[in-house]
Order: structure tokens, then C-alpha cells, then sequence
């Protein structure tokens, strides 16, 4: 349970800064001088960079273990935000959010997570891999509200230096509270290899998926800016996905300890986000954004814990690192193409309307992808049987 618990804190930490971007745009941009087109290239190049980087964390979690990178990325992600306050060139505002948050989101996200608690827990990682992802909730829940109303009194750099002190304060107890980890393995040893061949369907679902989360959770607050609501208002709208977000996960993690399967709570979630993106293409009024927003984030971020609870199963702990990290070059390099893409069509149209009306055809292929193989068998048994039925007559 403590390693439960302490997991849960550091994907407080580190989804917290990571997607706090989007609340700091639209003031960071009046602050330093920068353009829209900056802060979404360095949007993009830092979730490119995570993706990157994933095999070589991946062999990193197998080599030195869990507990030494999660720290080092979250080290990586808060010392990013302190330098940010005191950037005082474009260049080097984007150098700081894409090389030092990049790299340190790579080291202190879901694959380092996930590769701790399985090794932990074993086949039955689902639940607490659940509960560990109520950290990004409260992550998403906390940091934009706290941003949001430090902007005022302090400042944009102050709330920088503020965040990050945070999160430094917190990888400190971290260090103190992880255990250390016992599965990790030298690279030298077993030369043995597993893939994570035979679950293509659900590794693309979850690229699909990333495709459209980063865009909605880093660009909402802009399109809300856009539609004319405050900076304050629009900032908040991230909260509210995060806290319909983390109830949503508490009740997921229930619902696997009494034995739910994660493929069938995953078709519903991607149910819910087609819903809502749905919504977001069409909404004009707070009320249809807010709402949007609530089944966004309900349905969009407990899909990360139940994909990497179906993914790991069965999977050798001393190996996961590695294995599970093509998962997560898939993740991001989805997340970045969709930033780019999103960027591309916010230019053409100004609006990211056509961008979630995109988004809604990518989650309809993601319920096409995980429907059950059995019904697919019975599908095809029946045209066997139909066809075997005209040749007769």
C-alpha cells in the first residue's frame, strides 16, 4: 500500500506540472513576449522528447530501477518550472519546457509508474495501478488551481518558482518514503526478449487516445479563452476534468478489485470520450464546455492505468521496463502528431472545432478496435455458414 500511495503522489507531482502548460499559455505569452506558435512548438517538442526517450528509461528502469529514475525525472520536471522563472529569451523558454519537462515527465510518468507497481504487485497490479492514477487527477485538480490563483498576487514567474519548489519539496519526502527496488536487473543478465505482439489492438486504442487527450487537456483552456471566457474561468476548466477525472478513477479501482475486466470498463470509457469530444465540436455555451469538460475527464485519463493493466499482464517484472516502453513512444508520438495536427487546423479555421470533430472519428475507431475477439469469431463463423448455406442452394 505505501508504494501505492507514494506512486500516487509522484503522478501528482509530475501530471500536475506537465499539464499545468496549457493554464500558463495565455499569461506566459503576455509575460515573455511569446507568440501562440511558440509555446504550441514547444508543447510539441517536449511530448516528442518524452516519447523518445521511453526505451532508453525503459532500459534505465531494468538497469537502475524504478525508484532512482522516478526521482530523477521528477527532479527533472520541478527543476524545469524554476528555471522557467527566470528565462528571459524565447530559445530559451523553450529549451527549458522541452529539454528539462520533457525528459523529466519521460522519467516520472506512467511507464516508471507502471513498471513500479507491477513489479509490486504482480497479476494483480489493475486496482492499485488505479488508485495510483488518481495522482494525475489531483495533479490536474491542484496545480492549475493553485496557477491560476498565484497568477495575480505573485506573478507568472513567481508562480514558476512556486510550483517547482513544490515539487521538489515533495520528490524529497519521496525519496525518503519509496522502497527501494527489488526486481530491477542488470541489462548484462537474461538475454531472453518480450514483445508486446498479439495486443496491436489495444496499443493502437491507446495511441488514438493520446492523440486527442494531450490536444483537449493542454488546449481546452485556450478554446474556452477563445470563446470569451476569463483566464482564470478558462484555466479552471482543466480542474474540473480533473476532478471528474479522479472520481471516476476511485470508482474504477473498485470496480476491478470485484473482479470487472479492464477491456470491458475501457469500451465504455471510449464510449464516454466520443461523447465528449462530441460536445466539445459543437459547444457555444459555458454550460455545454463545462460539461464537456466533466465527461472528458471522467472518460479520458482512468484509460491510462486500464491499458497499461491489460498490456502488462503476464509480463516478466525484471523486463517490463522494457517492454511496456514501445506503449509509450506509441503514447506520445500519438500526443505530439495530434498537437501538430491540432496547430495546423487552430491556423487554417481559427477554432480546434474541426480538431475535436477528428477526434470524435478517433474514438469510434478506438471502439472498433477493442471489441471483444469473440464476438469477431462469431461474426465470421456466421458469413462461414451463410456462405456454406448459398453454395447449397
Amino acid at each position: 500500500m505505501r508504494t501505492t500511495f507514494a506512486a500516487l503522489a509522484a503522478m501528482t507531482v509530475s501530471f500536475g506540472l506537465n499539464f499545468s502548460a496549457g493554464v500558463f499559455f495565455a499569461p506566459a505569452a503576455a509575460e515573455y513576449g511569446l507568440n501562440a506558435s511558440a509555446l504550441t512548438t514547444a508543447a510539441a517538442l517536449s511530448t516528442l522528447l518524452t516519447g523518445a526517450a521511453q526505451p532508453l528509461v525503459g532500459r534505465l528502469l531494468d538497469g537502475a530501477g524504478a525508484k532512482r529514475i522516478l526521482v530523477l525525472g521528477l527532479i527533472f520536471i520541478s527543476a524545469s518550472y524554476l528555471v522557467l522563472a527566470v528565462v528571459t529569451q524565447t530559445w530559451q523558454f523553450i529549451a527549458a519546457y522541452t529539454i528539462l519537462g520533457g525528459l523529466g515527465f519521460a522519467g516520472s510518468s506512467s511507464l516508471t509508474v507502471s513498471t513500479l507497481i507491477g513489479r509490486a504487485y504482480g497479476a494483480d497490479a489493475g486496482p492499485a495501478l488505479a488508485r495510483a492514477a488518481v495522482g494525475i487527477n489531483l495533479g490536474q485538480l491542484l496545480m492549475p488551481w493553485a496557477a491560476t490563483s498565484l497568477f495575480v498576487p505573485i506573478g507568472v514567474r513567481g508562480t514558476y518558482a512556486v510550483l517547482g519548489g513544490v515539487g521538489l519539496a515533495v520528490t524529497a519526502v519521496l525519496v525518503c518514503v519509496l522502497p527501494n527496488d527489488p526486481a530491477a536487473t542488470s541489462l548484462s543478465g537474461d538475454k531472453t526478449r518480450e514483445s508486446l505482439r498479439g495486443r496491436g489492438r489495444v496499443l493502437t486504442s491507446f495511441g488514438l487516445h493520446a492523440a486527442t487527450m494531450y490536444v483537449v487537456v493542454l488546449m481546452l483552456p485556450k478554446h474556452a479563452a477563445e470563446l470569451g471566457w476569463s483566464v482564470a474561468g478558462a484555466g479552471r476548466l482543466v480542474a474540473v476534468a480533473a476532478l471528474s477525472a479522479g472520481i471516476t478513477s476511485a470508482v474504477v479501482a473498485s470496480l476491478l478489485r470485484r473482479g470487472r475486466r479492464p477491456e470491458d470498463l475501457l469500451r465504455l470509457l471510449h464510449l464516454l470520450r466520443a461523447l465528449s469530444l462530441g460536445l466539445l465540436t459543437v459547444a457555444q455555451a459555458p454550460a455545454g464546455l463545462v460539461a464537456a469538460a466533466v465527461i472528458f475527464g471522467m472518460s479520458s485519463f482512468p484509460i491510462i492505468p486500464l491499458t497499461m493493466a491489460v498490456l502488462s499482464r503476464g509480463l516478466d517484472p525484471h523486463r517490463m521496463g522494457r517492454t511496456l516502453a514501445p506503449a509509450w513512444v506509441t503514447h506520445q508520438a500519438a500526443a505530439a502528431s495530434g498537437l501538430a495536427i491540432a496547430v495546423v487546423i487552430d491556423r487554417l479555421t481559427g477554432s480546434y472545432r474541426a480538431f475535436f470533430a477528428l477526434g470524435l472519428g478517433l474514438a469510434a475507431a478506438c471502439l472498433v478496435l477493442l471489441r471483444p475477439h469473440h464476438e469477431v469469431l462469431v461474426k465470421n463463423q456466421e458469413s462461414t455458414h451463410e456462405r456454406s448455406a448459398v453454395r447449397h442452394r
